[in-house]
């Protein structure tokens, strides 16, 4: 129990990583990540039908600085610095999955491997870093945990 009187354990790194969740979910995951002191961004990715488009979704929810690299390396690279964002511990709330998931599923899953990698980074690190996918706005058949 938290002094909030539910402890969803947000601040154990070891727990962190990317997890698929209702949508419905996601406005109470921020509110409970804010008040365990993370950082919360909220990633839409609707109307994201190409890399480059999510890319730029990305650095521009994300505030990723200039020179980041615009590309999977340089995401990753980013994602494992915030450095221009100190906090201790990060989530993001993505949604609006849909229409890259219809048309791009590899970039979804390069997306989804570059966000676990950057979570088991900063575990290693001390740090929890979440990634909640919205669920409902994904294809059915990819329930899991990641």
């Amino acid at each position: 129990m938290s002094r909030h009187g539910f402890d969803l354990g947000l601040d154990d790194p070891a727990q962190a990583g990317v997890y698929e969740v209702a949508a419905a979910d996601l406005p109470p995951l921020a509110a409970a990540a804010r008040d365990a002191g993370l950082l919360v961004r909220h990633v839409d990715l609707d109307g994201c039908a190409d890399k480059a488009t999510l890319l730029l979704r990305l650095a521009t929810t994300l505030d990723l600085p200039a020179g980041w690299g615009r590309n999977w390396d340089g995401l990753l690279d980013a994602l494992r610095d915030l450095s221009w964002a100190p906090a201790p511990g990060y989530l993001l709330a993505l949604d609006g999955l849909a229409s890259l998931q219809a048309g791009r599923p590899k970039e979804l899953e390069t997306l989804v491997g570059v966000l676990d990698e950057a979570s088991r980074w900063w575990a290693e690190a001390g740090v929890p870093f979440w990634a909640f996918l919205a669920a409902d706005s994904l294809a059915r058949g990819q329930g899991r945990p990641r």
